[in-house]
């Protein structure tokens, strides 16, 4: 069983920046792939980013070169750092952890956070 807080979220102006993390319970978090997915209003839950061991990244197109994903295995935490932030940005974001491959949709992964809330103002 694995568990997921997520932190980091708030209110940034568009061109801004956020660091999200995701601190994960149990002593195989290096074993798993972590996800960061998002859900805006209305919307449903779309992949962003995800790694698998320390070197294998993806990201979604629409984040790509403004988003970075990294994981800090000796503290069981998974980051997001967002850069040049715009509003179509603004959403609660999820993390979420799976055994095997890096997959871009969310039923794959066994375990989820509750979220944290990002807004962007424009």
């Amino acid at each position: 069983q694995v568990q997921l807080v997520e932190s980091g979220g708030g209110f940034v102006q568009a061109g801004g920046s956020l660091r999200l993390s995701c601190a994960a319970s149990g002593r195989t978090f290096s074993s798993y792939t972590m996800g960061w997915f998002r859900q805006a209003p209305g919307k449903e839950r779309e992949f962003v980013a995800a790694i698998r061991g320390h070197t294998s990244t993806y990201y979604a197109d629409s984040v790509k070169g403004r988003f970075t994903i990294s994981r800090d295995n000796a503290k069981n935490t998974v980051y997001l750092q967002m850069n040049s932030l715009n509003p179509e940005d603004a959403a609660v974001y999820y993390c979420a952890a799976r055994w095997g491959t890096i997959e871009v949709v969310a039923p794959p992964y066994n375990y989820w956070g509750q979220g944290t809330q990002v807004t962007v103002s424009s």
